[in-house]
């Protein structure tokens, strides 16, 4: 019996000794786990900060309005500004307050990037140079009318180029450009927000201008020009609807279009005349009003007139400086929808 119970108290303190053993060993495995999963938490957060890149790459234009891939550090910090569009953008997006110049703007939605705690660089027809390398900026955004100066620009930051796509139409192309713009700082999840609602306050607007026929132009100078549908208010005729009697299609007049005559006009007798104020747009000093020079005895005569529908377009500065930008879009169809929907 003693010897049962001698073999008995040996095998207790056998598995006594086992489990001590065992017990120390998952200790320790846990100890190692751990310690694995504190380095495996350090290297997430290394994984995490190697996804965040340092650069990125967008699609934009070069001096010669050819797409290119640009690479440019990624969310920077210091932009300047020569293009009232892709500040608008920027605006829209919250990234105001890393703007550290921009080209002078009559926008009154854009009036606080127009301080003197914001450097002056110019114009959005020609840059400071000085003054745009004196602000030390990590990107710098142009417009069509700085396309000259790309390559001067380009060695100061790296310069994104984009504009308005006529045959894609102004909504898209402001939806692509601010996707490209909202890329470079990681903020795409924003766009789809920002753009809600143009489209279907385009349908309604095309409904409205169905069957109707319309000039376009623009009046500087004394005088009317019409506009096609490949340049300037091109949103009338090609997302609108309306049907733009103006011009010949194959003529160019994407700048400032071609000089009309009111016979002109007359002869075409449109349901519609739309007129953008180039002098008043751009501020041009002692400039006859539009409507002086529209509101003539051979225009008078015209059904389009006889009906209410010779239109100015309200805001004719954000028409002609920031076609492209998010505001600048709302603004249009707001100008387009009082003169069309509330007639």
């Amino acid at each position: 019996m003693k010897k049962i119970f001698a073999l008995v108290l040996a095998l207790v303190m056998v598995l006594a000794l086992a489990a001590c053993s065992g017990q120390d060993t998952d200790d320790a495995a846990d100890g190692d786990t751990a310690e694995d999963n504190g380095g495996d938490n350090n290297s997430a957060d290394t994984t995490g900060d190697e996804e965040t890149p340092s650069e990125v790459t967008v699609t934009s234009l070069n001096g010669s309005g050819t797409e290119i891939q640009l690479t440019l550090p990624y969310d920077p910090q210091r932009i300047a500004i020569l293009d009232m569009a892709s500040l608008d953008i920027l605006d829209a997006l919250g990234l105001g307050d890393r703007v550290v110049g921009t080209a002078g703007t009559s926008l009154e939605y854009l009036q606080e990037y127009i301080t003197d705690d914001i450097p002056n660089l110019g114009t959005i027809k020609e840059a400071d140079l000085e003054a745009v390398m004196a602000c030390e900026p990590d990107v710098i955004f142009i417009g069509g009318r700085l396309s000259g100066s790309y390559d001067a620009l380009s060695e100061i930051a790296p310069v994104v180029y984009l504009s308005t796509d006529t045959e894609a139409g102004v909504v898209e192309s402001v939806r692509n450009n601010a996707s490209t713009i909202a890329s470079i700082f990681g903020l795409e999840s924003e766009v789809n927000e920002l753009m809600s609602g143009f489209d279907a306050r385009i349908d309604t607007l095309a409904s409205a201008a169905q069957g109707q026929t319309a000039i376009v132009g623009m009046c500087t100078s004394g005088s009317f020009n019409v506009l096609g549908n490949d340049g300037r208010c091109s949103i009338i005729g090609r997302e609108v609807g309306f049907d733009n009697i103006g011009v010949d299609a194959e003529i160019d007049t994407s700048t400032h279009g071609n000089e009309a005559s009111f016979e002109f006009i007359v002869e075409k007798d449109p349901d519609w005349i739309f007129v953008m104020d180039r002098d008043a747009a751009i501020g041009t000093d002692g400039a006859q009003l539009a409507q002086d020079i529209m509101e003539n005895e051979l225009t008078m005569s015209t059904r389009a007139y006889q009906n209410g529908h010779l239109v100015y377009l309200e805001n004719p500065a954000v028409w002609y400086t920031a076609e492209g930008g998010i505001q600048a879009l709302d603004i249009m169809l707001s100008d387009l929808e009082s003169a069309i929907l509330e007639s």
